[in-house]
């Protein structure tokens, strides 16, 4: 095979690999939502304190009470909003060990990826689940008491599923930085 076609073979095997991720991430094509002034100091607000009365969120950021239920009932409706919680310290209530896990599976077609993110969806250890490119197949973040817990848990999740090929656990020392406000 002369220089040139070897040339053209590899630049289309990276254009197939490159066409798969695009297919994989399309999910978030996701509409935008159009966002006001308003709407932005609303989301900021709630993000920082979510448990204040309508009328301190509306004093806050400058609207009237009714302006500012309707505002935030259009934003809930819309998913913009997608829920309202409570965060929790994970070390006062015994779970102090954070393990960021990579997965990668044997077989990584849709129904095998979907099959391990329902496996993974009823574990209440498991905070988060990403699905990657590229590297591992996906990413966990692990809240867990202990070392025998995580055992447990990897032993129950990972090492008795035949579709999971390799494990690689992170165990968090520290943790310098935690945010959950998203900027708008």
């Amino acid at each position: 095979m002369s220089q040139k076609m070897s040339y053209y073979f590899a630049r289309q095997k990276n254009c197939n690999f490159i066409s798969k991720i695009i297919k994989e991430l399309n999910f978030m094509s996701v509409p935008v939502i159009e966002l006001d002034e308003l709407d932005r100091r609303i989301l900021n607000a709630l993000q920082v304190n979510a448990g204040q009365t309508n009328n301190e969120l509306a004093a806050l950021v400058h609207a009237s009470p009714p302006t500012c239920l309707r505002r935030v009932k259009r934003l809930v409706d819309a998913g913009v909003i997608a829920k309202q919680v409570a965060i929790v310290a994970p070390e006062k209530v015994g779970l102090p060990l954070t393990a960021l896990v990579e997965i990668t599976l044997d077989h990584q077609g849709t129904e095998k990826m979907t099959e391990f993110e329902a496996l993974v969806a009823d574990e209440s250890a498991v905070m988060q689940c990403y699905r990657v490119s590229p590297g591992p197949d996906f990413v966990l973040m692990v809240q867990v008491a202990d070392m025998p817990a995580y055992h447990a848990l990897a032993h129950r999740l990972f090492a008795s599923h035949a579709n999971v090929r390799n494990v690689r656990s992170f165990f968090a020392i520290h943790r310098s930085k935690f945010e959950t406000l998203i900027p708008v």
